[in-house]
């Protein structure tokens, strides 16, 4: 933390918050850090923040907790803040209200037969360099897909071919039509300019820098560093015309922090307008509005729900196996004390299907009135007894059907308060019902090492965020096969064929079949609230604190104010953050 500290001290004294931030220590800016003579600074250069007219410039946290480390779109995990969504764009949008899919880079798009989607490109479209974007941008991308080490390689054991049929016009051939995941590369894919992509090898493409980034977007980056990146708005971006919107801030500062204290001192101190970091207590900001600070709503949970957070198990061991003591675990948890004593009330205890607030209709009401499961210690010890789990030896805890002791590891990654603490809650709260739990807090790579190789005993997880479809979170949780390393699907290497071939068949059912959708969702509901491969906890929010000092109009709950996301978290921005950034307005205004 004290390096990371360092790095921000530039700004903090530019915000003039190390006091209210509570930093001390010392180190000066490096060369790239100074301020340089005249107006903006040359891209490439930090820029520095006395250089940007605070009128023009959005400040923002909350992506990046160390220096930013590409600004590669094809890199969806860590590239640097804005480089999706505001550098490069996608075909579609999808508007996390209403659900639906909106036109961004494409015109129109639809099934013209079973198996072939067309898609129509919006005309006079350019890239930053000023080489027009056309269809053979759009195969080219999803050509990068047969590349192995590629993320999206998956998609080619169902897509045949990705063919430009004309500059506005993309034609592709599926060897089956799986709907719903299509939606969600429709407006999930960054979109990357065939004449400059192609030239790179496999090694650049999947791994590479991109300094020179040269995307569609509404911005560009105009410099960077190791505590910041600076993105300027582009004058010629296509969609002022085609879109009828433009985003109101010139500049946008996205600033490196390692610490929710930081952003909470820079955010009091006009240092931020934007924050989306965890800061507890913000709802005691919030209140009586004398602050400035304001949140999605004014009253608990605060935030809109963003992903769920899931306990984990590791079915390939005992006695996480046993779907009974599953079952047992999930009636263990005290949930309601996460939410209230750790979080303040800025979170909502989830569903037991686990499914996020936006997919209320897709749950099936009748089947979590009677399999669903609560917080009850006294079931919770009933179903251990029956299920043969006793504690023999006076301890306090259960021991396996064998015999043999029962000491689980759960882990979260060190320096995750929220979740450490509510790890702590969840091992206090299991102890009473007579499972024994340690809270363990390995560094983040390590947690990600284990979790993939299956080294765990329970973890924490949260990997799939809110999207056009539940079949992402269903795949989340069902996947098959089972990988020697699993990265980001079904770490608790459950294995149910019945509820895999469920999900599959969920995924071609038209994304406009509600009922459609619902009947087969009703099935694998039923399948996850018997078996419990995974144990919804609560939603995590989606983190957003902004600041009316120098920008008004911000998102939130009340009448005739703007119901899109506040958020730059990566793949966030196509689904309303940038949205949010053409409805605000000066403060002064």
């Amino acid at each position: 933390m004290r390096n990371r500290l360092r790095t921000l001290l530039p700004i903090l004294a530019t915000a003039g918050v190390l006091a209210a931030a509570g930093c001390t220590g010392g180190g000066s800016p490096s060369a790239s850090q100074s301020s340089q003579a005249g107006g903006a600074p040359a891209t490439g250069a930090a820029a520095d923040p006395n250089s940007l007219p605070r009128n023009e410039t959005l400040y923002t946290s909350g992506v990046q907790w160390g220096p930013p480390a590409n600004y590669n779109p094809i890199r969806e995990w860590d590239h640097a803040a804005g480089t999706k969504g505001l550098v490069y764009e996608t075909l579609f949008h999808f508007d996390t209200t209403t659900l639906k899919l909106t036109p961004w880079l494409a015109e129109s798009g639809s099934w013209t037969d079973d198996t072939t989607y067309t898609l129509k490109l919006r005309p006079g479209v350019k890239w930053s360099d000023g080489t027009p974007f056309t269809a053979k941008d759009v195969a080219f991308t999803y050509e990068l897909g047969k590349m192995e080490t590629s993320p999206y390689h998956q998609l080619w054991e169902w897509l045949k071919k990705a063919e430009a049929v004309d500059d506005q016009t993309v034609k592709f051939t599926f060897s089956t039509a799986n709907y719903q995941e299509w939606d969600f590369n429709l407006y999930g894919r960054a979109i990357v300019p065939q004449h400059i992509w192609s030239k790179l090898s496999e090694e650049d493409v999947l791994n590479g820098v991109n300094d020179d980034a040269v995307g569609t977007g509404a911005y560009k980056f105009l410099s960077k560093d190791q505590d910041r990146v600076v993105l300027q708005r582009r004058d010629d971006w296509w969609g002022k015309t085609a879109l009828k919107m433009e985003p109101k801030p010139k500049y946008i500062v996205d600033i490196v922090n390692g610490s929710n204290e930081v952003a909470m001192g820079l955010l009091l101190q006009k240092g931020l307008d934007l924050s989306n970091n965890f800061l507890p207590g913000i709802a005691n900001l919030v209140q009586g509005g004398k602050f400035g600070i304001t949140t999605y709503y004014n009253e608990p949970p605060y935030m809109l729900s963003a992903n769920t957070a899931w306990l984990v198990p590791n079915t390939k061991k005992k006695p996480m196996d046993d779907p009974a003591f599953r079952r047992a675990l999930a009636a263990s948890i005290d949930t309601k004390k996460i939410v209230e004593g750790v979080y303040g009330n800025l979170v909502k205890a989830s569903d037991p299907t686990g499914l996020l607030p936006q997919w209320d209709q897709y749950i099936d009401k009748t089947l979590t009135g009677g399999a669903g499961f609560s917080f009850d210690k006294a079931k919770a010890k009933k179903l251990l007894a029956d299920a043969g789990y006793k504690d023999g030896d006076g301890d306090g805890f259960v021991e396996n059907k064998d015999g043999s002791k029962i000491s689980l590891s759960l882990i979260v990654p060190s320096g995750w308060t929220d979740w450490m603490e509510a790890s702590r809650s969840i091992a206090g709260s299991a102890k009473d019902a007579g499972i024994n739990i340690t809270p363990d807090f390995p560094d983040f790579n390590a947690l990600v090492e284990k979790r993939g190789k299956g080294d765990f005993d329970l973890v924490i997880n949260n990997e799939r965020q809110l999207s056009n479809s539940p079949f992402t979170y269903y795949q989340y949780v069902f996947q098959l096969p089972v990988n020697k390393v699993q990265n980001t699907v079904n770490f608790g290497r459950y294995e149910n064929k019945k509820a895999w071939d469920l999900v599959q068949k969920l995924d071609q059912v038209k994304t406009d079949d509600v009922e459609g959708m619902k009947s087969i969702l009703s099935e694998i509901e039923k399948i996850h609230l018997d078996e419990l491969p995974a144990i919804p906890l609560w939603y995590n929010g989606l983190w957003s604190q902004t600041s009316t000092a120098v920008w008004k109009n911000w998102p939130s709950s009340a009448q005739g104010a703007p119901k899109t996301p506040a958020v730059t978290w990566r793949n966030w921005w196509e689904l309303g953050g940038f949205e949010t950034l053409t409805q605000l307005q000066p403060a002064g205004s």
